[in-house]
Formats: C-alpha cells, sequence, structure tokens
C-alpha cells in the first residue's frame, strides 16, 4: 500500500490547514463526476479519501505514524475509507458550500451509525510478556443509555420527524449549475428533534462510563504488539453497532533481563575463586513465568579462568515466539567479584598466590593448578 503522506503529497509534519488544502485539491481534481466516470479517477478519489480519513482523525494518525498501515488496519483499508464515508468526508471538507457540487444525489445516512475505535495502552511486566497473563482493565467508553434506551427522548416520549426536512436529515438547494446538499441545520443531519431530552443523557442517547473487561495477553508478546477487540469500542449511535478496541502493549523495563528479540541477557556476578577454578553458579530465569517473582534460579556452567564479559549461552531458556514454537536463548554474562576487605591471614595468603603465580610453572600445569586449589581452600576458609 502506497504511503498516505505520499498519497496527499504533504509533509508528514503537516499541520491539519496543510492537509485539508491538499486533499480538497485532489478530490476536485479527481472526483469521478468531474472526470466523465473514468474507472481510474474513482480509484484515485478513493485513495485520497482513505488517507485524510486516517491522517485527518488525531488519534489514527499517530498510529500511523507509529506502526504504518498496520497500526490503522482495524479503521481503513484498501479501497475504502475507513470508519467514513467517502461522501461524508468530502463534504465535511468542502463544507456548506460545495456539499454535493457534482451531483452525486447521495443522501447522508441518518440511521443507525457504527459507534467509534478506541484506543487503550497497557504496559505489562516482562514476565507476562513471557508467560502470557490475564488482565482487566477498566476503559471509559460511551455506552447506551439505558433511561431512554439510546432514543435520547425522556422515558415515555419519542422523537418527532424533523420539520425542517421532512425526517430525512439533509436539505438541498440549488445556485446556478450547483446542487448544494448540506446536513440539516435543524436536527443536525439525524431527521429527528428531541422536544423533551432525556434527564441521564440529555438528549445525546448516550452516556460515557468506566467498562471493566478481561484481556488475554498471549505469551511471546513484545514492545508495539496490539490486540484488537472486536466490538468493544464505543456504542453506536442510534442503536448501531459497537466500534473496536484496540491495545497498544509496552513491557516494562526489568531489573534484570534484557530483551534482544527471543533472547533474554542477563549479567550474573561470578566469585574470583570460581572463576579461576570454574565451577557452578545460581542465574536468573523466568522459568517461573508470571509467578516468578525472581527467585527462580537456574545452574550456569563456570570454565576455568573466566573472565567478566565472558557469555554462557542456555538454548531454548529466553522468550517464546508469538507466532511458532520456537524459543530464544538465556545469555548469561559473567562478572568477576574482586574481594574488597580481606583479613589479615587473606592478606597473606593472597601474597603467597601471587608467589605461586610468579613461579616458572605453566599457569594450566597440574602442578600449579592442585597448589591454586589449595590455596583457594584455605582462603575461603579464613
Amino acid at each position: 500500500m502506497r504511503d498516505y503522506y505520499e498519497i496527499l503529497g504533504v509533509e508528514r509534519g503537516c499541520d491539519e490547514a496543510a492537509l485539508k488544502g491538499a486533499f480538497r485539491k485532489l478530490a476536485m481534481q479527481h472526483h469521478p463526476d468531474r472526470n466523465g466516470g473514468c474507472e481510474e479517477a474513482a480509484g484515485r478519489f478513493k485513495e485520497i479519501n482513505e488517507a485524510y480519513s486516517v491522517l485527518s482523525d488525531p488519534q489514527k494518525r499517530a498510529a500511523y505514524d507509529r506502526f504504518g498501515h498496520a497500526g490503522v488496519n482495524g479503521h481503513a483499508g484498501a479501497g475504502h475509507a475507513g470508519a467514513h464515508d467517502v461522501h461524508d468526508i468530502f463534504n465535511e471538507v468542502f463544507g456548506d458550500v460545495f456539499g454535493d457540487m457534482f451531483g452525486g444525489g447521495r443522501q447522508r445516512r441518518s440511521g443507525p451509525a457504527r459507534g467509534q475505535d478506541l484506543r487503550y495502552d497497557l504496559e505489562i511486566t516482562l514476565e507476562q510478556a513471557y508467560a502470557g497473563a490475564e488482565v482487566t482493565i477498566d476503559v471509559p467508553s460511551a455506552m447506551t443509555c439505558e433511561t431512554c434506551e439510546g432514543t435520547g427522548a425522556k422515558p415515555g416520549t419519542s422523537p418527532t420527524a424533523c420539520n425542517a426536512c421532512g425526517g430525512q436529515g439533509r436539505v438541498r438547494a440549488s445556485q446556478g449549475f450547483f446542487s448544494i446538499e448540506r446536513a440539516c441545520p435543524r436536527c443536525g443531519g439525524t431527521g429527528k428533534l428531541i422536544l423533551d431530552p432525556c434527564d441521564d443523557c440529555h438528549g445525546q442517547g448516550q452516556v460515557r462510563r468506566e467498562r471493566t473487561l478481561s484481556v488475554r495477553i498471549p505469551a511471546g508478546v513484545d514492545d508495539g504488539a496490539r490486540i484488537r477487540l472486536a466490538g468493544e469500542g464505543d456504542a453506536g449511535a442510534r442503536g448501531g453497532p459497537r466500534g473496536d478496541l484496540y491495545i497498544f502493549l509496552s513491557v516494562k523495563p526489568h531489573d534484570l533481563f534484557e530483551r534482544d528479540g527471543l533472547d533474554l541477557l542477563c549479567t550474573v556476578p561470578v566469585p574470583m575463586a570460581t572463576a579461576v577454578l570454574g565451577g557452578e553458579i545460581e542465574a536468573p530465569c523466568l522459568l517461573g513465568g508470571e509467578n516468578c517473582d525472581g527467585n527462580c534460579k537456574i545452574m550456569v556452567k563456570v570454565p576455568e579462568g573466566a573472565q567478566t564479559g565472558r557469555t554462557q549461552r542456555l538454548k531454548g531458556r529466553g522468550m517464546p515466539s508469538l507466532r511458532s514454537r520456537e524459543r530464544g536463548d538465556l545469555v548469561v554474562e559473567f562478572f568477576v567479584e574482586t574481594p574488597a576487605k580481606l583479613t589479615p591471614r587473606q592478606k597473606e595468603l593472597m601474597r603467597e598466590f601471587a608467589g605461586l603465580c610468579g613461579e616458572q610453572q605453566h599457569p594450566k600445569s597440574a602442578g600449579f593448578l592442585n597448589k591454586a586449589k589449595r590455596f583457594w581452600d584455605d582462603v575461603t576458609g579464613c
């Protein structure tokens, strides 16, 4: 799919006025009625409307700027203008002056309308991303007023047909060669008048309240992942269907681990004696998943002569893949600890060890290693 900014010929940082001006120019140029019904012009006109329907909405534009077309899949798709009708977008930009200047003759719908899509930003822990989780969220959304059942009229009364537009929601007038259609100024395009409004929703037919929803977080998600809950957005007007809820995930930084794709990286302190002689140490892991409080451990082998910065890779101990059975690795980096406070006896043994290192023996010879082992046994025994 082509870039929306490229379609409208504007820069990414353009303001609303520049965006509207570019759309106005292109829409006038490519309107099908102005091009004799040319299919190519009609396709270009739909493409222009689709781009404007996304970029003119601040929320959708922000999602598009961050995630591209994937961020607005629920709002707009190829060949149509998403949540807006193409004719309505044209009227919104050209306003009352040009409303239906090309005589398309299509009336704006005054019946049920789909509710708005909503966005919810949710921060999760690395443990939740590792094992998956079930979380609850409170989402403010528009709900159908229970008192008036969405009519906007006080119980016992009903909306009446607008006498200005005959209940059509649109009024039309001719000016020279142009036939101009616009939303009825009296009823706002609904075709109905509420003479005695509901006390709870004040004639809107909707009230805004928090809804508690349960969300399943799949194992393996990463920053920027998006979950779509169909039908959990705002309630539709006049009995229309609900919009969708899009949950954008971010993973909270962890105290012990860094994530690199499917791999987990951590740094573990290694006692000097273990680094010299080799052995095993405990390293943190996420094997316990969401229930792991950071105390889950796994044994890691330390080779003889290990230096700070050396790593050991534990296969299959990293993050699970969201779309396959693959798992990453746990990469443990060693940090060799140097004793800071020594007793007089330990200092004496260190000097003895320094002397041993100065002997004409290969550092990995059996004699040297045996002496080194006895030395470290004495040091750690002090």
